[in-house]
């Protein structure tokens, strides 16, 4: 009898430590994020040149929308990686205090609790505001400055920022602060804008508007290294875009798409997963999504698991 208890009595401590370890099993993976490992500027420039074996990328348009989380938001990334690796295009502008923040419209109304222009409040007075989720639903989210977003990112992901309203020479002087060439890139739209920056920094690196051959011509002209720049070529998948993906891809420049504008406004998850799908097949390196927790999900059997891109992808245990 006292053999039989003694061994129940272990049975059920062995039970209680499979319990037990599998319930810090779920809890560490709810907390571990997916992180994209880049040291230099040199691995930023070999993570997104073209090769041919590339892992197809995803970038979350303003960091991506699901109900409880803002566009924008520093909460909102982390949620994003949480699921998929990703980049990020976010929106610096400036406060009236010369502050740089991360909103995407010139006025509060559509995305925070506040009203009016952004410029004509101080960083202070935004303390009071929070912002909004793609529904409207108020959070308790405050509007993150551009500072903080790239330390958070460190280690973690990149970050591509727009031009919005912040002087160019603003922003180099943020990102050398920071010491963030490796893994903050900025938004091109003229090739006279990325020589600026590489005068400053000749690591910069860009995501280029580049919709026609005659663009590609003009940066090809003006020196402007495709091993440095991602092209965004548009947001439909058309006949035109196999012209620029033979020329970008023999110059070593991932194309990207974005169907924050197309796509994304399909109705239906399922019409969006086709159209998701349709992009990677036409050729583009990066798809850019507001849904970009979605768009892993419909492009996952694309992605290829034996490039060697791969040793940039990671896992992070979050910490509290």
């Amino acid at each position: 009898m006292k053999f039989r208890l003694k061994n129940l009595g272990l049975h059920s401590l062995v039970l209680s430590l499979t319990l037990l370890a599998i319930s810090l099993s779920a809890v560490k993976g709810q907390n571990q994020i997916h992180v994209l490992k880049l040291k230099s500027a040199k691995d930023l420039h070999a993570f997104f040149r073209y090769t041919g074996n590339d892992v197809l990328l995803i970038a979350g348009h303003r960091g991506g929308m699901v109900k409880g989380f803002p566009e924008n938001s520093i909460a909102t990334f982390e949620n994003t990686l949480k699921h998929t690796p990703a980049f990020f295009e976010i929106d610096p502008r400036l406060t009236k205090d010369s502050v740089l923040v991360l909103l995407h419209d010139a006025t509060l109304d559509r995305t925070t609790t506040g009203k009016g222009k952004l410029s004509d409040y101080t960083y202070a007075q935004l303390k009071d505001i929070r912002l909004k989720d793609a529904e409207g639903n108020v959070t308790d989210f405050l509007i993150p400055t551009l500072s903080e977003a790239i330390e958070w990112a460190r280690g973690k992901t990149i970050l591509n920022l727009d031009h919005k309203d912040v002087p160019l020479q603003m922003t180099a002087d943020l990102i050398r602060k920071h010491k963030a060439d490796h893994f903050v890139m900025m938004t091109v739209h003229h090739p006279d804008e990325a020589l600026f920056y590489l005068k400053k920094n000749k690591n910069s690196t860009f995501s280029a508007f580049i919709k026609t051959k005659k663009e590609f011509e003009d940066y090809q002209k003006a020196g402007v290294p495709f091993t440095q720049l991602i092209a965004y070529i548009g947001p439909l998948v058309k006949p035109d875009n196999k012209e620029l993906y033979a020329l970008l891809n023999n110059a070593g420049a991932m194309c990207m798409i974005s169907a924050a504008s197309s796509y994304d406004k399909l109705k239906s998850a399922e019409e969006r997963k086709e159209a998701y799908q349709s992009i990677a097949r036409d050729g583009a390196s990066i798809i850019e999504s507001d849904y970009p927790i979605e768009l892993a999900d419909a492009v996952k059997a694309l992605v290829k698991d034996n490039s060697p891109k791969q040793k940039f992808f990671g896992k992070q245990v979050l910490k509290k």
